[in-house]
């Protein structure tokens, strides 16, 4: 039957492409949602081809042919189903289109054109037989995949990556008697030396020395001769199928004890500077460009994600309809801010401390994951994003552990006493920038993470006088020399370089290295200072500080022009660190109250209020999850209860009014004072009046009790920086149950947890919520299908609608950047 074209304006009925379906599946899957294209396809043959091979209709016409009587059975039986669904009431059609869908060969097993073209549901809805995204997606009867879908790719790709480990397998391997340390690739995580060997004796593979780490995925095995590495392959090759794949690969040994430290074939090694700085082959438009479409696909995640968990009672909420019209968006992608800085604009390197590939001791960047058994380091003097001070430094500290007496950190065993050096920059603020030069610096610090374990406190104090010297003769010999304001060392006994913020530092002396001139004595002295948007920034060791300065500068205003502040507004700073945001937005607004974890950093925070002279910001060290509800109960108010509480701590006392001295001098001293005595309540009032309430500082601050603080702002804003897992679900459940925050900006350093966020914030909610009573597969799960889980338990509240995004690209020649995202009810 000859297909009619129907108007430009006019979608074809479902009865009509299920019948063409039947007929000639290639055209319907072509031209679906566009007759008008399937007429300008049968007059080319060619290019009806090249659309056939793009769409790859389900089934294809190879596979069901008219002369087949089974087949031809089979179709006219689903005919007949789908002509008695068109009588089903509109409640059972779908239960019976899903129960069906198993046994119809043509059901969802190919995206749907229009769903490819524009991002979005064809008008169809329910009834179109094509899937609109990967979830809907289902196999072929021959258990294939439509081949534009991400699912085919996938499989694709994998397939092809193992056929080039076998080739590498074949090749890569060395085969003398100069190279019989190997490693296996592919071990389960959980296994240790013991089960290694094991596994080996049960294989009977004969071997000199075996090593496996819990935690890596690499196990170290040295061989006595060539016939046995011959032995282990031809072993490994035929016991690998029906299970993970375990490969033998070259492992190269470094100088000294005699460990393994590298398990990568030559042909799949990176460079130091493809690692650090993946984008940097590309210019700076095209990287640019590159994060852009990738924003635009991760937002697309939070529409699909939202729309599978707002409840079947519900309608969809307009602004996931809304997405539609811009190719599935949550809401407009505004594009993404450019750097003014991209080369060596890290104010904050943190270089590891190791082996190279030739086996030298080297102070740089790791060449890859350590779970994969990657631990050589390389000089990180090809990376385009740190600055030559820092590189610098990285080589001063290199040659001295050259000569140094005691061991560098050895990741296979946990032991070594040298472990990281960390950069910190603070820049000169009266200067020019443009995109190709590198900032000033006026101040540096350098931390040092040790290990003291078993090395003995004298030998200890004799290596860092050493050091110290070291790195001041490096810095003087520098042309031009280079700052040296302050030099820390911590000590951290963990596994991991990622030290808790009470890890123990100790301060060095460093001549003429403080502000004024004089020496660096004591730890609460150990800041360097830096700028954003005309404010002074005290920095402490250990505190967080954006590492791109002056992108940081457009980041916060971005954040402020979107909130809509004034002087009647209360700032709600979540995850406020040294207080950049509130701090910089305070001459803005009526109040700012931030809400930070780490001790030190709330108290650069409270340092930082007073030298800038600003006396409207309180700021509340404790975790957000820990007091954000009781923070927005003091201010706002219950969110069921107009009537206003104090805030009690756990001796049920009320929280006091509090006011600073005027004479800055004395605050900070009051501020030093405390620090150096560990008091954790940092309260800079009289010290004969007690600090009591939530523990927190306030600036300048005269706070009123909990009822007059409810009424005073007109405007509550809260604008959140979280780190990269995100918010955690008891914020999100404060943020998004009390009516009283109608405005919300996101700024987040990981899309993904800006994604899972936001399906929390943004998914209307049922009056009868479902309690979660455990869900086994819960660590299998994406960050979305949790949030999507913990939509249902949410309590019922007005939520949340995405309206406005952009990026701002902090990271220049790296995947990452910020994202920025206004969310509003």
């Amino acid at each position: 039957m000859e297909t009619t074209p129907a108007a430009p304006s006019e979608e074809p009925r479902p009865s009509d492409l299920q019948s063409t379906a039947l007929s000639d599946p290639d055209k319907v899957a072509i031209g679906e949602h566009n007759t008008e294209e399937l007429r300008l396809n049968s007059e080319n043959e060619q290019q009806q081809s090249d659309q056939a091979m793009d769409t790859d209709p389900v089934p294809p016409t190879e596979q069901i042919q008219p002369s087949n009587p089974e087949l031809t059975a089979v179709i006219n039986s689903e005919k007949r189903k789908r002509e008695e669904e068109q009588t089903l009431d509109p409640e059972n059609k779908k239960k019976n289109m899903n129960s069906n869908s198993s046994s119809n060969p043509l059901w969802k097993t190919s995206l749907c054109s229009y769903y490819r073209r524009y991002g979005a549901n064809c008008s169809h809805g329910e009834t179109c037989r094509y899937a609109h995204g990967e979830e809907e997606l289902w196999p072929r009867p021959d258990n294939t995949w439509d081949p534009t879908s991400n699912k085919a790719k996938e499989m694709q790709k994998a397939d092809e990556m193992e056929k080039d480990e076998e080739v590498e397998d074949e090749e890569q391997v060395a085969l003398d008697e100069s190279s019989l340390d190997k490693c296996l690739v592919g071990l389960p995580r959980k296994w240790v030396h013991d089960a290694l060997k094991k596994f080996l004796e049960e294989k009977g593979i004969s071997y000199k020395t075996a090593k496996k780490k819990k935690g890596m995925e690499v196990g170290f095995v040295t061989f006595e001769n060539v016939e046995q590495v011959e032995n282990a392959m031809e072993i490994l090759r035929e016991s690998s199928s029906g299970g993970k794949t375990i490969k033998l690969r070259d492992a190269i040994k470094k100088s000294g004890d005699g460990g393994l430290v590298e398990g990568m074939n030559s042909s799949t090694r990176k460079s130091v500077r493809e690692v650090v700085t993946p984008l940097a082959h590309l210019s700076y438009s095209d990287q640019l460009e590159h994060k852009k479409s990738s924003l635009s696909q991760l937002l697309k995640k939070l529409t699909r994600n939202a729309r599978k968990a707002c409840p079947d009672a519900l309608p969809l909420p307009d602004w996931i309809l809304e997405s539609r019209e811009i190719g599935g968006l949550p809401c407009k992608l505004e594009g993404i801010l450019e750097s003014p800085l991209t080369n060596g604009y890290r104010n904050k390197c943190e270089f590891s401390v190791g082996y190279s590939l030739d086996g030298n001791i080297t102070v740089g960047f790791m060449l890859g994951n350590f779970r994969e058994g990657v631990t050589a380091v390389e000089e990180p003097t090809d990376c385009p994003n740190v600055s030559k001070l820092a590189c610098t430094y990285a080589k001063i500290f290199q040659n001295f552990l050259g000569s140094s007496e005691l061991p560098v950190w050895n990741r296979i065993n946990n032991t070594g006493f040298w472990r990281q050096l960390t950069v910190r920059e603070g820049r000169n603020p009266d200067q020019g920038i443009n995109a190709e030069s590198e900032m000033q610096i006026k101040e540096v610090m350098l931390m040092i993470q040790v290990c003291s374990i078993g090395v003995e406190e004298e030998v200890m104090k004799a290596e860092f006088d050493k050091m110290r010297l070291a790195f001041s003769q490096g810095a003087n010999d520098a042309s031009p020399s280079l700052p040296l304001t302050t030099i820390v060392v911590q000590d951290h006994t963990g596994i991991s370089n990622a030290a808790p913020a009470d890890c123990p530092l100790i301060p060095l002396l460093v001549a003429g290295g403080g502000t004024d001139g004089s020496d660096c004595l004591s730890i609460d002295k150990a800041n360097i200072h830096d700028y954003i948007s005309n404010l002074c920034f005290s920095i402490s060791p250990t505190a967080f500080f954006q590492v791109n300065t002056l992108a940081a500068e457009r980041l916060y205003k971005l954040a402020g022009d979107w909130a809509e502040l004034s002087e009647d507004t209360l700032l709600f700073d979540v995850c406020c660190g040294t207080g950049t945001i509130g701090l910089t937005l305070a001459h803005r607004v009526g109040m700012v109250v931030g809400i930070e974890m780490n001790e030190s950093a709330v108290s650069d925070a409270q340092r930082n209020a007073i030298i800038n002279n600003i006396t409207n910001c309180k700021f509340i060290c404790a975790k957000a999850e820990d007091v954000m509800g009781s923070l927005l109960k003091e201010y706002l108010g219950a969110p069921t209860d107009t009537s206003s509480k104090v805030i009690s701590n756990s001796n049920g006392h009320s929280k006091k009014s509090e006011k600073v001295s005027e004479d800055t001098n004395i605050k900070l001293e009051a501020i030093d004072a405390q620090e150096s005595n560990g008091v954790q309540e940092k309260d800079i009032t009289d010290s004969s009046e007690k600090k009591e309430g939530i523990s927190g500082t306030d600036a300048g601050l005269t706070v009123s009790d909990g009822k007059e603080e409810q009424h005073r702002f007109k405007n509550v804003v809260a604008i959140v920086d979280p780190p990269r897992v995100g918010l955690h679900p008891t914020v999100i459940k404060a943020l998004r149950t009390h009516p009283g925050i109608r405005r919300l900006v996101y700024i987040s350093c990981n899309p993904d947890s800006l994604v899972a966020n936001a399906i929390e914030l943004c998914t209307p909610t049922s009056d009868k919520p479902v309690i979660n009573k455990g869900n086994k597969g819960w660590r299998n799960m994406s960050s979305a299908g949790l949030a999507r889980q913990r939509t249902k338990s949410m309590p019922n509240s007005e939520h949340f609608r995405p309206v406005r995004s952009m990026a701002v690209d902090l990271f220049p020649h790296t995947n990452h950047c910020e994202m920025v995202m206004l969310f509003q009810r």
